[in-house]
């Protein structure tokens, strides 16, 4: 038998440069603005569960508002990798 030795021959394809299509300008405008919405929203969530959670404490009681630190920071983590899942699955 004789060895044969199988090659595999890749061909070098060139990617194209992505080219955002014309009339996009307003919809890029409206995710910065909704962007920038969630940010302010997270912000204002943290510091009012923070204050919740102060008043909480000077009560004696606690441990309620840190559920809610939690979903307002799962918030601020699903919306600032909302882009690069969506790049990701595309």
């Amino acid at each position: 038998m004789r060895d044969t030795l199988h090659t595999l021959t890749v061909l070098a394809v060139e990617q194209p440069t992505p080219v955002r299509p014309d009339g996009m300008e307003g919809v890029d405008t409206g995710l910065g603005y909704l962007a920038w919405g969630l940010t302010i929203a997270c912000v204002i969530g943290v510091i009012v569960t923070a204050i919740l959670m102060a008043l909480q404490h000077k009560h004696g009681e606690g441990g309620k508002h840190a559920g809610s630190l939690g979903w307002v920071m799962g918030a601020a983590i699903i919306g600032s990798s909302a882009g690069p899942l969506v790049t990701a699955l595309l």
